[in-house]
């Protein structure tokens, strides 16, 4: 299994029955593709779709994309509206779950995602919004990015908002931001401790409960 899909598996686990969810360009919208089967989860793209699929073979719309802009097919039910409709949806507290990806988290489990160092990019696009308006924000992103840790004890880059996330899941470990800091709660399959304290660029506090990452 690649990392992006373990990723995606996990983080998969944490949406529940009938939750409200929009997910994130790039990783984050693998998510779709492994929703525990019998779980019914409501999809919804800031570019104004309420009730969306991954592409389903033979039935993708070219007309119809998730947020960064790959072919997404519609469910009996699904709704689509404006962009300010679809903003109140985020702003109103309404979203049930947001999964972003992550460019960095610090100690506080705060959240920068949108400005790459070196790279022209247009904006933050929702970023701000959701993790601003989602009830539980989850972070799906590789733990490390060119042999640097990508979870650190103070963001480098500008912050997307200064909540706190809920969750981060990465490659290595599933971690919870909390008042304390940050706790190891799961490792991934073959992954020790000291490897996650070591590809971690602050401290963790490890939980009394740690087990293997549920896939």
């Amino acid at each position: 299994m690649d990392e992006k899909t373990l990723i995606a598996k996990r983080v998969a686990l944490e949406l529940m029955d009938g939750d409200l969810v929009n997910l994130g360009i790039g990783l984050p919208t693998l998510v779709a593709r492994y929703v525990p089967a019998g779980r019914h989860v409501f999809f919804q793209s800031e570019n104004g779709i309420l009730g969306m699929s991954g592409p389903i073979t033979g039935a993708e719309n070219h007309d119809l994309t998730d947020a960064g802009g790959s072919p997404i097919s519609a469910l009996p039910g699904a709704a689509s509206f404006d962009s300010a409709f679809s903003f109140g949806l985020i702003r109103g507290g309404h979203l049930d779950v947001t999964v972003l990806g992550g460019l960095q988290v610090d100690r506080e489990g705060r959240l920068a995602n949108w400005m790459v160092p070196g790279k022209m990019v247009p904006g933050m696009g929702g970023a701000m919004d959701l993790v601003t308006g989602a009830r539980r924000v989850i972070v799906a992103m590789q733990h490390s990015a060119k042999g640097e840790p990508k979870i650190v004890e103070r963001c480098a880059l500008p912050l997307t908002s200064v909540r706190r996330v809920d969750l981060v899941v990465t490659d290595l470990a599933v971690i919870e931001p909390t008042d304390a800091g940050l706790v190891l709660k799961e490792t991934a399959p073959g992954v020790t401790v000291e490897q996650v304290i070591a590809n971690t660029g602050c401290e963790l506090i490890v939980a009394p409960d740690l087990r293997p990452m549920p896939l």
